[in-house]
């Protein structure tokens, strides 16, 4: 491996989303991540098809492409927690790791010697990262945290979808599982600034990771609006609470998105739209005059922008500097120039399928570029050379902890 954290190890005994997406944002950063999974069963997601990834033949491999998301560049190691010769495996890859990754229930790790306090004893320089629902205090410590329910408990649900006296109207969740996956960034972080503070300091810490927290946390301008103004936000569709135009609209064949930011665009939208008048208009000629007058500004928007095609008013808008775009299928984003440009799709080696699909990580280094050949792991791939490479076991040992069923 390479990149900027290529001096790194990593312990992964993370599964479904959150934690695996914070290892492999490590991963391709350059750090070696060591992923612990169950034998014979592994991480859960590798059964959330379909789709599963298919071999050369076509032949289905039992991967499915949910598990393939999140767990490129890692080695997977089999091992069984439940048996303490299993436990004591995982201790000795602990303690030449700089970094693990839990996303155990608040204390279930601990009987098995594995939760902070047991390890940092040993290794006083290890960043020990614990993601949960709710976090280890508090009194939902206990309660498990899917994201689909953070998304509701922490408040996103109710700004996403379309208003409720609308035909399709109530909440909607977020079409990925975004509470798990901006865990795993503000995971990422919090290990980045960990790891900074080891080098002054010598010392490795436990980091408290809450899904809910990072749920609240992300809502950003809809959090402030509330908290200033006493009054929670409610759904809009696809509109902006302190924008306007700035929404999706029909055209004569489909729809496009307008987003008109500041003063200068909305007047030359005006002009693309042959209403020049608009932007003198009291009511639009403002941020705020527009969005206090909403609803009037969409009424005469909506027929204007219904009565061209969609290429015709992206070619024009975009000529004008005005910001637009389509609403693609990810059939269509991944054929987008800029999208194949950027390289963005990318494949790389996989054990059973002889390569699998990826979506490249979005971050440009230029110094370093990331890596990302190495492919999601097979189940217990890298058992053996895990085993013999890390804690210096010979063909002999490893052979009895299979036969015992301690690995796999």
């Amino acid at each position: 491996m390479t990149g900027p954290l290529s001096h790194l190890k990593v312990l992964d005994l993370s599964r479904v989303l959150a934690g695996p997406w914070t290892g492999q944002n490590l991963a391709d950063l350059g750090a070696e991540v060591i992923k612990v999974e169950r034998p014979g069963v592994g991480d859960d997601t590798r059964h959330w098809g379909p789709p599963f990834l298919t071999d050369k033949t076509g032949a289905p491999t039992g991967e499915a492409a949910y598990f393939l998301c999140a767990n490129r560049g890692k080695k997977s190691i089999a091992i069984d927690l439940a048996c303490k010769q299993g436990q004591a495996l995982v201790r000795r890859l602990a303690a030449g790791s700089d970094i693990l990754i839990e996303n155990f229930k608040v204390g279930g790790l601990a009987r098995y010697g594995l939760d902070y306090d047991s390890l940092s004893a040993a290794v006083p320089g290890l960043i020990y990262c614990s993601i949960t629902g709710f976090g280890q205090t508090g009194p939902y410590r206990d309660r498990a945290g899917y994201d689909f329910m953070i998304q509701g408990l922490g408040g996103l649900m109710s700004v996403t979808g379309e208003r409720d006296d609308k035909p399709g109207g109530g909440p909607q969740k977020v079409g990925v599982a975004i509470a798990d996956i901006m865990t795993g960034q503000y995971a990422t972080i919090a290990i980045l600034a960990a790891l900074a503070e080891r080098e002054r300091t010598g010392k490795g810490q436990h980091i408290d990771m809450a899904l809910l927290d990072c749920q609240v946390a992300m809502l950003a301008n809809q959090n402030m609006n509330y908290l200033v103004s006493g009054q929670p936000p409610g759904r809009m569709g696809n509109a902006h609470p302190n924008i306007a135009p700035y929404q999706a609209f029909a055209t004569a064949d489909g729809h496009v998105i307008l987003a008109v930011g500041n003063d200068r665009q909305f007047a030359r939208f005006c002009a693309v739209a042959g209403r020049p008048e608009l932007a003198r208009d009291v009511r639009f000629a403002r941020p705020r005059t527009r969005v206090e007058n909403r609803a009037a500004l969409i009424d005469i928007i909506t027929p204007i922008m219904a009565a061209r095609a969609s290429a015709d008013w992206l070619a024009a808008l975009e000529e004008a500097g005005v910001p637009c775009g389509p609403i693609n299928t990810l059939e269509q984003v991944f054929e987008d120039e800029q999208v194949i440009h950027r390289g963005l799709r990318r494949e790389v080696p996989h054990a059973l399928a002889g390569a699998v699909p990826q979506v490249a990580n979005p971050i440009r280094l230029g110094g370093v570029p990331l890596d990302h050949d190495v492919g999601p792991p097979a189940l217990g791939e890298h058992t053996n050379a895990v085993l013999h490479d890390q804690l210096g076991l010979d063909e002999g040992e490893i052979a009895a902890l299979r036969q015992a069923g301690v690995v796999a």
